[in-house]
């Protein structure tokens, strides 16, 4: 029953799943989707009223938005009242009488709000955004009526108190995971305001909150995207770019005539400009604040003005610094409101801060359980990142010239960091990012990785695209087949490139269908999201090392939601994980791309088909723990600012949210403080707009799983074959298996034999 309180944390936010570090065929009009201005009448050929099969995207308008969900919410409303008095008149009740029955009325709205979720995230509109804020609360309504309905609740108690008593002829896991789905849904409508007396002030307040929040998470994803999209830095010195590798110039080459393309109103000029090549060394550029252009520029740029403004262009994101004279696009005070609302919250909850209320529904028992952890990693990181700053500092010094001496320059900026310790990596291994980047063409990294998952999992995947519809013609289709039965098990979309003008940024994985035995779907189907560099000219996407990381990444989400065996929808695959372990089987995957087998099955030469040498593999093997003690540091700043927000700051104080930043910072980040201009909180997606608020250290706590179920491989040998293909399958039978239908801890046990142990990952990190 994926209607439930906690499942609408999904619903009624942008389309977020499951992001990196940090969800989204047939006919595509121009590559847009088709707008419509005049409202579609009810009918059933509405394609968001079709629900038995994937979305029709070709065939999908803003306009039909309005009316789906009227008729959706209503026949849902009358469908949940009539359950209601039924299960009212039932002195007994039965697990059939309740969550299958509320699978089957939610699935409609469930399915098409899912779709304008994920198209407000990858194909975003003005049109599709006023529809989507539009029937936003009418949906945020319909979820609080599930979530406090106490003929529903009082049927789940019932449920369980009969389940747990239950001599039953199912098996452990099938019985195990009705018990799950009962004890989520119950702790979720606890959670969701079941308790409040009907009509009372702390029910009305509660309800208007919810709302509220619901807004504002929207807004504040759209004034990112606004803001990002809004940005960008003409450069016309050939001086400013020396050095920068050719790929990035090529990329700011093709942004600018892409955006004299938009910019030109002339159908002839904008004819020509068309047919217009990009000249990557002569250009003019553009640089934007989309993921690959930003971090490019970070890395690579070498004038530190231009650096300067593209480092506080990013951080100054939906902040007053970018905001209309009216303040529209501002996030400060949606953060503070939200904030705010978040303590009003909990407290009408029983609860003494958001963190404590967070923490019910995952793994951590408690927000000094999270601090142990990252002060057990920041007591090994912390010293290795101030070693590696003084080392990219030292080279800035020798070889950066005189704007870099100790008397210009007391100590490099945040916007030299990367830079540096970029050349210091170059240095150190004799290795630059752009001459792997012609081993990692996209449709070769693809089949690399899944002969990855053919080779551990048993699981073959084949590209069926044009099997569906989609919404971008760069967006692919694939389908997962068991090698042993050559059964269809799932199949998923994969969107690869960025697109700053209608896309956010990121990385993520959704849940497009999830498997239920109760809506008789048996091929689950998911969403991979990434923002990676696009082919440019005639050249394909030629991926950095990080973006293949990304690919893995998702992937990983995306297995444990395809490879489930759980039939009930509300524990299958991605559902009903404890948010602080979904990280799992992601972090799990990116290891494979240090292993030899694995990288071979892609890297090759996109011209000339040779393989990658040996020793550039060597090279990038070593360069897996660089930096990583700033990494570490800089992830436990974001999760513990995270938790410090929402336990132990007070919204109505005088310290405003970049106080508890910098104080934070002096703790995790000593050696790099926040400047002035630093708004990052402006857009931190993750907290204020995605599931993770008072959970981004999620990452951290799954890493320390991720990185030990990992080593269960390592200590069989990477090189034995057979042993790893057992290891593989019995992951695949546990973790990407059983889904929600088993605690974590106890699929971590059965697959380990044991608890996790933290010095895995601080050993792959070089920490230890």
């Amino acid at each position: 029953m994926r209607f439930s309180a906690l499942a609408f944390t999904a619903l009624i936010g942008p389309s977020t799943a499951f992001s990196t570090k940090s969800s989204t065929p047939a006919a595509v009009c121009n590559n847009k989707l088709r707008m419509s201005t005049v409202a579609e009448p009810e009918t059933a050929t509405n394609p968001l009223l079709e629900s038995d099969g994937l979305p029709k995207f070709s065939s999908i308008e803003p306009s039909q938005l309005t009316p789906a969900m009227t008729t959706i919410i209503s026949t849902l409303e009358s469908q949940f009242s009539g359950m209601e008095d039924k299960l009212k008149g039932q002195d007994t009740v039965g697990y059939d009488d309740v969550l299958p029955e509320l699978e089957k009325i939610s699935h409609p709205l469930e399915f098409a709000w899912s779709i304008a979720s994920h198209l407000n995230g990858v194909k975003n509109g003005d049109e599709l955004r006023a529809a989507y804020e539009e029937n936003q609360p009418k949906v945020v309504a319909a979820s609080m009526k599930f979530s406090q309905s106490k003929p529903i609740y009082d049927a789940l108690v019932k449920v369980q108190d009969s389940l747990q008593g239950e001599e039953s002829k199912e098996d452990d896991f099938v019985l195990g995971q009705k018990k799950r789905a009962v004890e989520k849904n119950i702790r979720s409508m606890t959670l969701g305001g079941v308790g409040l007396e009907d009509g009372s002030p702390e029910q009305i307040r509660f309800k208007e909150i919810k709302m509220r929040m619901a807004e504002i998470s929207n807004s504040f994803s759209n004034n990112v995207l606004d803001a990002t999209k809004a940005f960008g830095l003409e450069v016309t010195d050939p001086e400013d770019v020396e050095g920068v590798p050719e790929s990035a110039k090529a990329m700011w080459a093709q942004a600018h005539l892409q955006n004299l393309i938009k910019e030109e109103k002339d159908e002839g000029k904008k004819k020509e400009l068309e047919a217009t090549k990009v000249d990557a060394s002569a250009g003019p550029w553009r640089i934007t604040l989309d993921g690959p252009s930003y971090l490019a520029t970070m890395q690579h740029l070498p004038n530190r003005e231009l650096r300067k403004k593209i480092y506080i262009g990013y951080l100054t994101r939906a902040s007053e610094m970018t905001a209309n004279e009216d303040g529209k696009g501002n996030n400060i005070p949606l953060i503070d409101e939200t904030l705010k609302l978040r303590k009003e919250l909990s407290g009408i909850l029983g609860y003494d801060n958001y963190a404590e209320l967070s923490l019910q529904s995952k793994m951590a028992p408690s927000v000094e359980s999270v601090k142990d952890l990252s002060d057990l990693i920041l007591e090994k990181a912390l010293p290795a990142a101030e070693k590696e700053l003084a080392a990219a500092t030292a080279l800035a010094r020798e070889t950066g010239g005189e704007e870099y001496s100790e008397a210009n320059l007391p100590k490099l900026m945040p916007w030299d960091v990367n830079f540096w310790n970029e050349r210091l990596k170059e240095k150190t291994f004799e290795l630059k990012e752009e001459e792997l980047r012609p081993y990692f063409a996209l449709d070769e990294v693809l089949k690399g990785m899944f002969g990855l998952i053919d080779r551990i999992f048993g699981i073959e995947v084949r590209e069926a695209s044009g099997e569906a519809e989609v919404w971008n013609k760069d967006v692919k289709f694939f389908k997962l087949f068991d090698k042993e039965s050559n059964e269809h098990v799932a199949s998923f979309y994969l969107d690869p490139y960025s697109r700053p003008a209608d896309k956010r940024g990121g990385a993520w994985m959704a849940d497009c269908r999830g498997k239920s035995e109760a809506l008789d779907i048996d091929v689950p189907v998911a969403y991979l999201t990434c923002n990676g560099s696009p082919p440019v000219g005639d050249k394909p996407s030629l991926m950095t090392f990080r973006e293949v990381e990304t690919l893995f990444h998702e992937t990983g989400h995306g297995l444990q939601h395809m490879l489930t065996k759980a039939k009930v929808g509300e524990v299958a695959g991605i559902n009903g994980v404890e948010w602080d372990a979904v990280e799992l089987p992601s972090q799990f995957m990116e290891n494979w791309c240090y292993d030899k087998p694995t990288v071979y099955g892609f890297a090759k030469h996109y011209e000339t088909g040779e393989v990658l040498p040996d020793e550039m593999f060597e090279k990038l093997k070593q360069q897996k723990t660089f930096g990583a003690g700033m990494m570490a540091c800089r992830q436990l700043l974001f999760g513990m600012l995270d938790m410090e927000l929402h336990s132990n700051y007070d919204p109505d104080s005088d310290e405003t949210v970049f106080d508890v930043q910098r104080r934070m910072a002096d703790i995790y980040t000593p050696y790099s403080k926040p400047v002035d201009e630093d708004r990052f909180l402006c857009g931190f997606g993750h907290i204020f707009a995605g599931g993770y608020s008072a959970g981004y250290y999620s990452y951290k706590w799954a890493e320390v799983m991720s990185a030990d179920a990992f080593g269960a491989f390592e200590e069989v040998g990477l090189d034995n074959e057979e042993g790893v293909q057992e290891v593989g399958r019995r992951f695949k039978d546990t973790v990407l298996s059983l889904g929600g239908g088993v605690a974590p801890m106890d699929v971590f046990k059965q697959f380990r034999g044991r608890e996790p142990n933290p010095d895995a990952l601080l050993r792959h990190n070089g920490l230890a």
